[in-house]
C-alpha cells in the first residue's frame, strides 16, 4: 500500500491534468463574479470602493468555483469512472483529500487574474497583506470542495438534487457575507443570520488583508473561520467517500 501522501498527489495531479489542459472552466466561473464587479463597484460611495469590493469579489469566485466542482465527480459517477477508481489501490481519504487540495489551482488564477483587471482601474495592492489573503482562503476553499463533492456523493444519479441544493445555498451565503453590499444598516435579523455564516468573517479577513491591515481582529477570525470551513469539509467529505459504493 502507498502512503496516503503519495496517494493524494496522484489525486491531485489527475484532477489538476485537464484544468491545465483547457483552463476555460477557470474562467467561466469568472465571468459572473466579474459582471457583478463592473455592476455593482461604481454604485458604492467613496474613492476607495475597489479596495472594499474587490477582495469580496476574490471570494465570491471561489464560492462560486468550489462549490460547482463537485459536478465533476457527478458526472465521473455517471459515467462508471468513480466506481472504477474505488477499486484501484488508492486510499479512499486520497481521492477527496486530492481533488480538494486541486481547487487552490484554479483559486490562485482567479486571484491573480480579478487584481490584475482591477489594477488600471486604481485598485491598490498590499502584496505582503494579499499573499496572506490567499493563504487564508485557502483552507476555505478545499472546505467548499470538500462539500461539494460530498453532495456530489450523495446525489449519486440525481444530477437536479446536486444543482438545487448549491443553488439554493449559493445567493444566501453570498448575500449574508456582505460581498456585494455592507450589511451594516441592515434590520437585525439580517445582521444576525450574517454573524453565523462563516464567509462573512473571511470576507471581513480578506478586505483587511488585502489594504494592508494584517494584524486586525478580524484577520484572526477570517482565519479561524476558513480553517473550521476546511476542517469541516475534509471530514465530512473522507467519510462520506469511505462510505462510498
Amino acid at each position: 500500500m502507498t502512503s496516503l501522501v503519495t496517494d493524494t498527489r496522484v489525486v491531485f495531479s489527475r484532477e489538476l491534468r485537464p484544468v491545465i489542459r483547457d483552463p476555460f472552466s477557470v474562467i467561466f466561473s469568472m465571468v459572473q463574479p466579474l459582471f457583478f464587479l463592473g455592476l455593482f463597484a461604481p454604485l458604492l460611495p467613496g474613492d476607495e470602493s475597489l479596495q472594499w469590493f474587490v477582495p469580496g469579489i476574490i471570494v465570491m469566485s471561489c464560492l462560486f468555483g468550489s462549490s460547482m466542482t463537485g459536478s465533476n465527480l457527478l458526472f465521473e459517477i455517471q459515467t462508471g469512472s468513480h466506481e472504477r477508481m474505488l477499486v484501484t489501490p488508492l486510499r479512499r481519504p486520497a481521492l477527496l483529500i486530492g481533488r480538494a487540495l486541486k481547487e487552490i489551482v484554479p483559486m490562485l488564477a482567479q486571484a491573480v487574474l480579478i487584481v490584475a483587471v482591477c489594477l488600471p482601474f486604481g485598485f491598490e495592492l498590499h502584496l505582503g497583506g494579499a499573499l496572506l489573503g490567499v493563504a487564508v482562503l485557502t483552507g476555505f476553499c478545499v472546505g467548499l470542495g470538500a462539500l461539494s463533492y460530498t453532495l456530489a456523493l450523495a446525489s449519486k444519479n440525481k444530477e437536479w438534487l446536486f444543482w438545487t441544493v448549491q443553488q439554493t445555498l449559493l445567493f444566501p451565503l453570498l448575500l449574508l457575507a456582505g460581498v456585494l453590499l455592507p450589511l451594516d444598516n441592515g434590520p437585525g435579523w439580517l445582521q444576525a443570520l450574517s454573524k453565523i455564516n462563516p464567509m462573512t468573517y473571511v470576507v471581513t479577513a480578506e478586505r483587511a488583508l488585502f489594504n494592508g491591515d494584517v494584524w486586525n481582529r478580524d484577520t484572526l477570525a477570517g482565519l479561524i473561520a476558513a480553517v473550521l470551513v476546511g476542517a469541516l469539509g475534509l471530514t465530512v467529505g473522507v467519510r462520506a467517500m469511505q462510505r462510498s459504493d
